[in-house]
């Protein structure tokens, strides 16, 4: 998939809506790495935050709804406080659901990063905003990893491992698998050289 089409403007760094749809024709891979343009996640990223969100959605409401009916068949409850705890189940398992389907949207939105030749700076947050810039030079080891659900979606997270103990490892999730090898290996100090 080609990262262009992700493309965020840099005229307004604080808008994440705004688009480019295409970088200048004839960029090298490394150019395109390196190019200083803030970029968002890849879409894909937000069927799988949806998928994440379904399992913890179902990890939370089985157990809930398994008490109740323990709760039920242990103690012969009146009809009424089972159909309230049946509707505090309902009610926690559609909020939760709803909640973490919406979320992955909302993720995506406001999550981006930008790599240049000095260093890649990664921003996040829908409430709480944050961007972290991590220089090349502090740089110390990175590395690519996929789970199964990314693997399925091609995505990879980007570890990136920096001296120092504030932030001494940064990870940036929703990467196209091949677009995390390029940053990683960009990122990686130049043959004879060593990183702080």
């Amino acid at each position: 998939m080609n990262e262009s089409t992700h493309n965020i403007e840099t005229a307004d760094p604080g808008n994440p809506a705004a688009l480019a749809d295409a970088a200048a024709p004839g960029d090298t891979a490394a150019d395109a790495i390196a190019d200083g343009v803030r970029h968002r996640l890849d879409p894909r990223s937000i069927p799988l935050q949806r998928v994440v969100g379904r399992i913890v959605t179902a990890c939370v409401s089985l157990p809930l709804a398994a008490g109740i009916g323990i709760a039920w068949t242990a103690g012969e409850p009146p009809p009424v406080v089972v159909a309230a705890l049946v509707s505090v189940w309902a009610v926690i398992t559609g909020v939760l659901g709803w909640w973490l389907h919406r979320w992955a949207a909302l993720h995506h939105r406001y999550a981006s990063y930008t790599v240049n030749a000095e260093d890649i700076e990664i921003r996040s947050g829908v409430v709480w905003r944050k961007a972290i810039s991590v220089p090349r030079s502090r740089v110390q080891h990175t590395d690519v990893s996929q789970g199964p659900l990314e693997r399925r979606y091609g995505l990879g997270t980007l570890g990136i491992y920096t001296a120092g103990t504030d932030y001494a490892k940064v990870s940036l999730d929703g990467l196209e698998h091949e677009t995390a090898l390029r940053i990683r290996d960009h990122l990686l100090p130049p043959a004879g050289a060593d990183a702080v």
